[in-house]
């Protein structure tokens, strides 16, 4: 048995085809218009379309009408309920702020917060996040709890 080595290393079978030689002569089956069909834009070398084209018939992203626009100012936040504070509270864990919840999986690093108000909070928590709902500082300081905007 031979040792398998660089040398002798070749694709299995039927994995490699020969390319199409075109524009070789009338023997070759692919010769004169090599297989680009009779005249037009298509046939000529450096042939490119408009991305969209669509053959003169209008595009779509002209026939679609444009609404809405996108806030620049806008500042997005990731929504923590009181039901996830309350699943923490009930780990013991009563001080909350961004690090205990990156710690816990809840948000990403570079995420704002803004605490919202689903769910019920039994435990008194002390809590700091970017943004907090009202009935959010309701249900926090019904309990006794503190919130505090970072």
């Amino acid at each position: 048995m031979e040792v398998m080595n660089l040398s002798n290393l070749t694709p299995a079978n039927g994995a490699v085809k020969k390319g199409r030689r075109l524009g070789r002569g009338q023997g070759s089956g692919h010769g004169g218009t090599s297989t680009r069909g009779h005249k037009g834009a298509k046939s000529r070398s450096g042939y490119k379309t408009k991305i969209g084209f669509e053959g003169g018939q209008m595009p779509l992203q002209r026939r679609v009408p444009k609404f809405g626009f996108k806030n620049i100012n806008r500042i997005e936040y990731k929504a923590v309920n009181l039901d996830i504070i309350e699943s923490l509270a009930a780990k013991g864990i009563i001080e909350i702020d961004l690090e205990v919840l990156k710690a816990n999986g809840v948000v990403s690093a570079n995420d704002r917060v803004k605490i919202l108000g689903r769910g019920k909070l039994n435990v008194k928590v002390s809590i700091s996040a970017n943004a907090f709902s009202a009935s959010a500082v309701a249900a926090i300081e019904a309990v006794g709890g503190t919130h505090n905007t970072i």
